[in-house]
């Protein structure tokens, strides 16, 4: 595959080349090493297109996986608790997990065990590949990235995304790259507030 189209946020791939230049390098080899059509197998049975070969994204996923593991990227996992009270969050948004549980029993509140995942994690950068229902972008975008930046765990987020051309022979639900830098452009220049690259790729 090769990348089409490229947008950095806040700086995100300026970032990456004076500080993580051995990163970026693996993230542009990995994808110029996966032949997109040979994962070309899922047989749609949606109406508009019967019997179609499609791309399967649970596959291109897995292809990626074994690529940057190869190079020791590998899945990050933060948990935390919540509730139902602003306070209380507020209170406790900084605290180790055992921390918050203990407070918010304290304050009466019955704590709520959550978490947030992303991808691949190297050095202070987070990856999501991204083929699945276009909410999970934004999710990604103004959520997953911002959380990991906000708690000091990343300097820097990159969203792998399918170009159009490549998003319309799948099935019908996934996001786009278009679509996703639409939606990042109209919140503003300073939102979200997490240096990102995003990453349009196609066959």
């Amino acid at each position: 595959m090769k990348i089409a189209a490229t947008y950095s946020h806040l700086n995100g791939i300026e970032w990456l080349k004076v500080h993580q230049p051995q990163a970026l390098e693996e993230i542009e080899q990995a994808i110029a090493s996966i032949d997109a059509n040979a994962y070309k197998t899922k047989e749609s049975k949606e109406k508009t297109m019967v019997g179609k070969k499609l791309y399967s994204p649970i596959d291109i996923n897995k292809a990626f996986k074994d690529k940057l593991e190869t190079n020791g990227w590998s899945e990050s996992r933060t948990s935390y608790w919540v509730t139902d009270d602003y306070d209380v969050i507020r209170k406790t948004m900084h605290m180790t997990p055992d921390e918050q549980k203990a407070v918010c029993k304290a304050q009466g509140k019955d704590p709520i065990y959550s978490y947030n995942q992303t991808d691949f994690v190297k050095n202070r950068v987070a990856v999501e590949v991204q083929f699945g229902k276009y909410s999970f972008i934004a999710y990604d975008l103004f959520v997953k990235h911002l959380a990991f930046y906000v708690g000091n765990e990343i300097d820097v987020g990159i969203e792998i995304l399918p170009m159009k051309s490549m998003q319309s022979e799948m099935s019908s639900g996934p996001g786009y790259y278009e679509g996703a830098l639409y939606d990042l452009v109209r919140q503003g220049r300073g939102v979200p507030s997490v240096p990102l690259l995003l990453l349009g790729i196609e066959p």
